[in-house]
């Protein structure tokens, strides 16, 4: 607490913090200004509005699989808490997209060494004749391989790609590890094989496979697909080196063209720049296996309390804060394209944009993508979070899943990067539950992104801002 402290004395100072810029004048904060960013972040290391909203989400809706009644059921949840939370704006913009859900899934070693394996199916998985298909594996280290292989070596058998996933802070493993997810059925069904398995995507060791979908745009894949659990790779692997195994892999699917889904936005209303938009976001579906608690819901938590955190304050922020639960996220990012198509128009007043989308874990560095002239209100930002612990990252921000659209339509955008080396032990699982929140870590969340927020609504601070525009520039 004491380091937390020593922020306002930052905030004051911020212009010895950001260097010797002769635009420095311009990053700095009103002292009210420093002093509410303060406060936001006092309260928020001891806020359990955001932790409760992930709790009671999780816990009386479960897991939200995009398009199934459980996500409309969310939908309904999610607009009487925030109503119940008094944000000035509540509502729901409907879409709709290709809906895909499991009935039943199922793999077994046929033959000696007769044996189940713990398989899940993979979003868009096609469905296995009525009893299953039985055929040879064959193994491949990774999606490379398995493209290369001869044709003739997988006609009729189920492609296996054991590659491996590794942790990294940034989750920059999950970035290779993932593309035989998406790569592997329509490259087996190239080389001829009847379906595909891969080891699930993930760096736990227990029986827990990880789902996820194959394609962005929603689409069944070419072949029956499923993920086998870190353990069963292992298993299969070790039956393969003592000769030729047969699986009997049975997966049952629904699949319609079309079904419901829905952002959910609430609003702290701006004052005198109530038409320009701070938006924060996250996704509000799930897979189906867990409950969503650290995907999404911790995101929606994190959001929800730091907006609310700015709504309770004495006066309005002057620009408008927009909180978006972003719906079906998970089959294709179809809420974050569905929003842009509907705010195309008005893209130009969204002046910053975030999503927490990567769990709880602590944040512990901050990226901006602004304008060069507006360089120094990075710096600014940065400076304000640093006793929170979080490190100064550079001006290069994706943003996050679904506030990509706006950030390629050149809506600035943060990244505040959370520590994900846990993150996908339970990512896509069963394991994706509540208790897997760290109280204080998610606290930290919530202060970081009350103060950055509250910043970007009250400064009036163009983000935009290019070399030429710059303050005093000639």
């Amino acid at each position: 607490m004491k380091q937390v402290r020593q922020i306002a004395r930052v905030l004051v100072g911020v212009a010895v913090l950001v260097g010797a810029s002769a635009h420095a004048q311009e990053a700095e904060l009103s002292p009210d200004i420093a002093a509410t960013t303060q406060q936001l972040i006092d309260d928020a290391l001891s806020d359990e509005v955001g932790l409760q909203f992930v709790e009671d989400l999780t816990t009386e809706v479960g897991a939200r699989l995009a398009g199934s009644p459980d996500e409309a059921r969310a939908r309904v949840w999610a607009m009487n808490a925030l109503k119940e939370l008094n944000f000035d704006v509540t509502r729901v913009e409907d879409f709709t997209i290709p809906y895909w859900a499991r009935t039943h899934e199922s793999a077994r070693v046929v033959g000696p060494n007769a044996q189940d394996l713990v398989i899940t199916a993979l979003g868009g998985s096609r469905a296995t004749p009525d009893g299953g298909l039985e055929a040879e594996i064959v193994r491949f280290d990774s999606l490379s391989d398995l493209k290369a292989a001869d044709a003739a070596s997988l006609a009729g058998k189920i492609a296996f790609i054991d590659e491996h996933m590794y942790k990294t802070q940034n989750g920059a493993g999950y970035g290779l590890a993932v593309r035989k997810r998406s790569g592997c059925a329509k490259a087996a069904a190239d080389k001829g094989g009847v379906a595909c398995l891969i080891r699930s995507v993930g760096t736990q060791p227990h029986r827990m496979p990880h789902t996820g979908g194959m394609s962005r745009e929603g689409a069944l894949g070419a072949l029956p697909a499923a993920a086998l659990s870190g353990p069963d790779a292992d298993q299969l692997t070790r039956l393969l080196a003592r000769g030729p195994v047969r699986v009997n892999l049975d997966i049952g699917v629904e699949y319609a063209d079309s079904a419901p889904s829905g952002n959910v936005i609430a609003e702290v209303e701006g004052s005198d720049l109530k038409d320009e938009i701070v938006l924060i976001g996250c996704h509000l579906d799930s897979w189906d296996l867990g409950t969503g608690a650290i995907d999404d819901g911790a995101g929606c938590g994190i959001v929800v309390g730091a907006a609310k955190l700015i709504a309770d304050l004495p006066g309005k922020p002057r620009r408008t804060i927009r909180v978006v639960l972003y719906g079906s996220e998970e089959v294709g990012l179809f809420g974050g394209a569905a929003y842009a198509r509907r705010h195309g128009d008005d893209l130009a007043q969204h002046v910053l944009a975030a999503e927490s989308d990567f769990g709880a874990g602590r944040i512990w560095r901050f990226q901006s993508n602004f304008g060069e002239g507006a360089i120094p209100y990075a710096d600014t930002i940065k400076s304000v979070l640093t006793p929170l612990g979080v490190s100064e990252g550079d001006n290069s921000a994706g943003g996050g899943p679904d506030i990509g659209v706006l950030s390629r339509a050149g809506v600035p955008v943060v990244t505040p990067g959370q520590d994900g080396r846990d993150y996908f032990d339970y990512h896509h699982t069963p394991d994706d539950t509540f208790d897997k929140i760290d109280p204080e870590d998610f606290r930290q969340n919530v202060a970081v992104y009350a103060a950055f927020t509250y910043i970007a609504a009250e400064t009036g601070w163009d983000f935009r801002m290019s070399d030429a525009e710059m303050v005093g520039s000639d």
